[in-house]
């Protein structure tokens, strides 16, 4: 059964980032504006560098199964998983136009008129809909961004009134463009499994029915970027996050590693891909999720476009058991993904914070 969570507080139009962009402020509403500590310095980003650079899996590589060329690539694989947590995918086998044709109706749906968006609010108890998600108190700080999320599988959990009927063809590109990341998730968990040594059916066979969602982010231009967050650090509830970075954008998505935010330069065609706070688990801490967040620009919008991927609610969690011995304790508790969900969409974003959930809390582990 899917969990219930609390109701976040509407964020009405006053709020509403592309409308405060077209009354051309000339000043930041407070409610957006960071802490000193939080706000995007550019002493705290690494500079683009080949030591900075996000990995990148050739898919393909993969798919042949064999080989000298099949075993660097589930060896790069496993160091992506390892050390950074995110890894952009190449030759991922979506066709192209598919990548183009939800940018277009993301984008188009984001141009419509407010009025017209607003007959999908985020609903009550969900995540889902048109707005702000993860707001929960009036002195919250507010990012810089525009959301649009929908539940896509298992099919109890669709609020089909919240499928725009404009653009006119905005479900039907969603459809296709979700059977093809889930296959997609299929196929990299099959071998983030093989690089663990385990067997390749390993998080299919125990995920069940996976929940996936989508979200649409748009960031509309800041005036002053250096004040505000297009959105909060976190790390995802989910067991993987597809992420598609919109053609053309500036780089706006940013990863803590090794204390410094590294910009991910966008790779064309790729999907960037990470590690959500379930693998973290599952791998007893092997794979870790990572915090990441996305700034703005004072004269570029950005669109990117999720893809949550993770176990059926009921589905129990823990670390798996090959995964844990004596120089790898066991460091999280079982709980059913359907608890952990519950918890991560009724607690505002703060960075990995919400993975204290599931840590066996009598051991001081770093995460």
């Amino acid at each position: 059964m899917a969990p219930i969570p609390l109701s976040p507080i509407s964020v009405g139009h006053i709020d509403d980032v592309q409308e405060i962009r077209k009354a051309k402020p000339t000043s930041i509403p407070k409610r957006f504006i960071r802490n000193r500590a939080e706000r995007p310095s550019l002493s705290t980003i690494s500079p683009l560098s080949s030591s900075s650079t996000i990995p990148v899996v050739d898919l393909s590589k993969l798919v042949k199964g064999s080989g000298d060329e099949f075993h660097r690539e589930i060896s790069k694989l496993a160091v992506s998983c390892d050390e950074w947590g995110f890894f952009q995918v190449i030759n991922h086998g979506i066709d192209l136009d598919l990548l183009e044709s939800i940018e277009k109706v993301a984008m188009d749906f984001f141009m419509l008129p407010l009025e017209e968006k607003q007959k999908y609010p985020m609903a009550p108890g969900t995540v889902q809909g048109y707005g702000q998600a993860f707001v929960f108190s009036e002195d919250q700080k507010l990012d810089w961004c525009n959301m649009f999320a929908l539940g896509v599988e298992p099919h109890f959990i669709r609020m089909p009134k919240l499928w725009p009927k404009k653009p006119l063809n905005f479900s039907e590109t969603v459809e296709e463009y979700s059977r093809e990341t889930r296959r997609l998730c299929q196929k990299l968990l099959s071998f983030i499994a093989m690089s663990l040594d385990l067997n390749k059916d390993t998080f299919e066979d125990m995920f069940k029915v996976a929940v996936q969602a989508v979200r649409m982010n748009y960031y509309p231009p800041c005036p002053r970027p250096d004040l505000v967050l297009g959105l909060s650090p976190h790390s995802d509830g989910s067991a993987l996050t597809v992420l598609q970075q919109g053609k053309g954008s500036y780089v706006g998505l940013q990863i803590l590693k090794d204390n410094t935010w590294v910009p991910v330069q966008p790779v064309p065609n790729a999907l960037v891909i990470n590690i959500g706070d379930t693998i973290e688990v599952l791998t007893n801490g092997r794979y870790k999720s990572v915090e990441h967040r996305a700034v703005t620009h004072k004269d570029k919008d950005r669109l990117s476009i999720v893809t949550f991927y993770a176990p059926s609610y009921e589905v129990e969690l823990g670390p798996i058991p090959q995964l844990v011995n004596e120089n790898s304790p066991c460091k999280y508790r079982r709980y059913s993904h359907g608890e952990y969900s519950k918890y991560y969409v009724t607690n505002k974003l703060q960075g990995k914070k919400t993975l204290e959930f599931a840590k066996i809390q009598a051991q001081n582990y770093s995460s």
